[in-house]
């Protein structure tokens, strides 16, 4: 628990849907399961990972480390 005054650094996912070729490496490795294939393709042919549930990414960095097109940044938005 938090105390009065301490901040959390709010980190969200940021995937570049025209870098990612589909290898699935993100999706398989996140621990909270929070990355599923999209419906549509990029503009290269391939389906890209969308974040289906933002609230849930514990922004642990393992989806952006194991990429291997360097397709998803964790960028911080600021603070909580």
């Amino acid at each position: 628990m938090r105390s009065m005054g301490e901040r959390k650094l709010i980190v969200l996912v940021e995937i570049n849907k025209r870098l990612c070729k589909d290898c699935g490496y993100c999706m398989h490795f996140c621990p909270k399961k929070i990355l599923a294939e999209s419906k549509e393709r990029n503009s290269r042919g391939y389906f890209y990972p969308e974040l289906t549930d933002p609230d849930a990414c514990i922004s642990c960095g393992i989806c952006a480390t194991v990429c291997p097109e360097g397709a998803i940044e964790l960028p911080p938005k600021g603070e909580d």
